[in-house]
């Protein structure tokens, strides 16, 4: 297994899904390769005064590209700084980290609201059984139509 020490990473895109809300993608072949559904990434800022990592769970996996997909909320200064980040940009990362979703099962009902519902789009892709999405939003939706492939979708 490879190490998890820091490494920078390139961002090949960042969009604004909604008034807080955005959504990364970044190349790291090795990031990918160990990757699980369930699993997070540790990200540090440039800006000097915020020392410790803001953990963000991985939302997507193209291993085909090497690329992997991170949905996050603005809710701070750290969070702020990745959100004016740009396609190109380097960025300190660590992971990928935890023990990610157990894949087994006949039918499985994926229940999660806010920010908890970014990490089960590829838990969805990679269960291979009957699915069923039960996602929660206190405002604005965000996400839900990306998971109408892989199952019948409840807000």
């Amino acid at each position: 297994m490879a190490d998890k020490f820091m490494k920078k990473v390139v961002i090949t895109s960042i969009v604004k899904e909604g008034s807080d809300i955005y959504s990364m993608w970044a190349k790291d072949k090795e990031i990918v390769e160990q990757a699980k559904p369930g699993q997070f990434i540790s990200l540090y800022c440039k800006e000097g005064s915020r020392l410790l990592p803001r953990p963000i769970s991985i939302c997507e996996i193209d291993k085909e590209n090497d690329l992997f997909r991170l949905v996050y909320r603005v809710i701070g200064k750290g969070t702020e700084e990745f959100s004016q980040m740009q396609e190109g940009d380097l960025i300190d990362v660590m992971g990928p980290l935890g023990n990610g979703f157990t894949l087994k099962g006949k039918k499985a009902i994926l229940i999660g609201g806010g920010i908890g519902i970014p990490p089960m789009l590829q838990l969805g892709k990679e269960l291979n059984c009957e699915k069923q999405f039960v996602l929660g939003y206190r405002d604005e939706l965000f996400l839900n139509k990306e998971f109408e492939a892989y199952g019948k979708v409840y807000l």
